[in-house]
């Protein structure tokens, strides 16, 4: 039987990294977890996320100033990608789930997704944005040490996936407070679904 969650209310849980970096399986185990998503099942799942982005439209618009949607969202769980981060107010709390993964492994699932709507890709493209992925791994830790209402837990991705999820999952917990299924989180975890991988 688990634990009724004992998190702040008032603190918003984030879950944030880069593109094709683990953030809507994240989200998955969260929801699993009891945490209740900010999602509008604009974006629909594909074969690229055949269980789903876990999106919300709003959250893109952070960057012109749409931020009333915020008002809602303590003590649920919301998506944002690593580039927008940045743009959260400082008038709320936040505890930031953050998925790293290897760059290589970005790259080569965002390769695969561009393939999969017909954009072509090509060396130079995989280039510019593996700067442009590093520059924002680069800029989080010292915006992260300027944010007092900011607190951040990192998440190994091939960790998660590959090793024992027990341990992943009890980190989570006990960084948003206790009270999370860590059995249910661990349940929606399928390793047949990482396709782009390192090879020893």
């Amino acid at each position: 039987m688990w634990r009724r969650r004992k998190h702040a209310t008032d603190s918003i849980v984030i879950v944030s990294g880069l593109p094709r970096s683990g953030t809507s399986l994240m989200m998955r185990m969260l929801e699993a977890g009891g945490l209740t998503p900010m999602v509008d099942g604009i974006r629909e799942s594909d074969g690229d996320n055949p269980r789903g982005y876990y999106e919300f439209e709003r959250v893109k618009k952070l960057r012109t100033g749409d931020v009333e949607w915020l008002e809602d969202a303590a003590g649920k769980v919301v998506k944002v990608v690593a580039t927008l981060l940045y743009d959260l107010p400082d008038t709320y709390t936040y505890r930031v789930v953050f998925m790293s993964r290897s760059m290589s492994e970005i790259l080569a699932s965002q390769r695969t997704m561009l393939a999969n709507r017909g954009e072509a890709v090509d060396a130079g493209l995989d280039r510019e944005m593996a700067r442009i992925f590093r520059e924002h791994l680069e800029r989080l830790d010292s915006w992260l040490a300027e944010r007092p209402n900011v607190t951040m837990l990192k998440i190994d991705h091939h960790q998660l996936v590959s090793g024992d999820v027990s341990e992943s999952t009890a980190e989570i917990d006990h960084f948003l407070g206790g009270g999370l299924d860590l059995a249910s989180m661990a349940s929606v975890v399928e390793p047949d679904l990482y396709r782009q991988r390192e090879r020893p």
